[in-house]
């Protein structure tokens, strides 16, 4: 939960009936969207965010879009739009966000929500809103005109098409929702540069025809394709291992097998099922060729054996 200072509630009362106190309600910051492509393969552009944060201000927060009264459950009273230099986005501009504050009034049926808003557990949102403009990233035309016959998510030479959003003409609601279109969207405690958690490989999973990594992705990536290609090294060795080992026992277990036959049969099974025939064939080559000490070392005779404590 965000502290709320003085002029916050003041900015927050403006949407009341009667005035409330910091202990009635509870206050939280929220992403609302950025100037990501996003899952959708879409991105607002910056001034889209400057007027959607006008148009947010005062809208109502609710759950997976379903525009019902009963659902309403948060109220945004600030808005701003927020800039962080060090990060750039997918197409080179420095990464923006849409920040928001909301409240809820404290009661006893809210507080399972808050205490999963608190959680981490409600965290991500969505945004439901009208723009006036979506241009093709390749072609530069309207998406809504037929001329433009370019695919978001396909890829053109060395662009992937995405749709540049622009020209908000009205803001809805936001939502909280399971799987969100912008994967920066929700609710935060305060504003900090997200630890990359595998992002190149969600959006591998999450690509439709075309896919546009940036460098920290690439980076990613050949940390995971030298960590894939080392475990497979090892696989493979600890493979070949087995195969010997079952190559030698059969000699003993089944000496009537062709070893070349009975190990291509082998080279098709898993590690599992390799590790269950060496020990099947282990048992069967001890039991038939027990082991054998060669050098055993014979105790001398002597005839009075109980007296051998002695013996100097």
């Amino acid at each position: 939960m965000s502290r709320i200072s003085e002029e916050e509630l003041r900015l927050l009362n403006s949407f009341t009936r009667r005035a409330l106190t910091e202990d009635e309600v509870y206050v939280f910051s929220v992403t609302l969207c950025d100037n990501e492509i996003d899952r959708d393969f879409e991105r607002f552009t910056v001034p889209a965010l400057h007027k959607l944060a006008e148009l947010f201000l005062g809208k109502s927060g609710i759950f997976d879009h379903d525009q019902k009264a009963g659902g309403q459950t948060a109220r945004i009273f600030k808005t701003w739009v927020e800039e962080d230099k060090t990060r750039k986005t997918t197409v080179g501009e420095a990464y923006t966000m849409l920040r928001a504050k909301a409240y809820m009034v404290r009661t006893e049926q809210n507080r399972s929500l808050i205490d999963e808003i608190d959680g981490g557990i409600k965290k991500e949102v969505s945004v439901g809103c009208s723009m006036g403009k979506a241009t093709c990233s390749i072609c530069g035309k309207s998406h809504r005109d037929l001329a433009c016959d370019h695919r978001p998510g396909s890829r053109y030479g060395e662009q992937v098409c995405h749709l540049i959003l622009d020209d908000p003409q009205d803001a809805y609601e936001w939502s909280f929702v399971a799987v969100p279109a912008q994967k920066g969207a929700g609710v935060t405690k305060a504003f900090r540069k997200p630890t990359p958690v595998e992002p190149a490989l969600e959006r591998i999973k999450t690509a439709r025809t075309g896919l546009q990594l940036s460098a920290e992705d690439v980076r990613v990536l050949q940390k995971r394709l030298a960590a894939l290609e080392q475990s497979e090294s090892d696989a493979k060795a600890y493979r070949e291992k087995l195969l010997g080992d079952i190559e030698k026992y059969l000699l003993f277990a089944l000496p009537d097998v062709s070893a070349p036959q009975f190990l291509k049969i082998c080279r098709a099974m898993d590690a599992e099922a390799l590790q269950a025939m060496r020990k099947s064939l282990k048992t069967q080559a001890d039991a038939a060729l027990p082991p054998m000490l060669q050098l055993a070392r014979t105790a001398p005779k002597t005839e009075n054996q109980n007296n051998r404590a002695f013996c100097i």
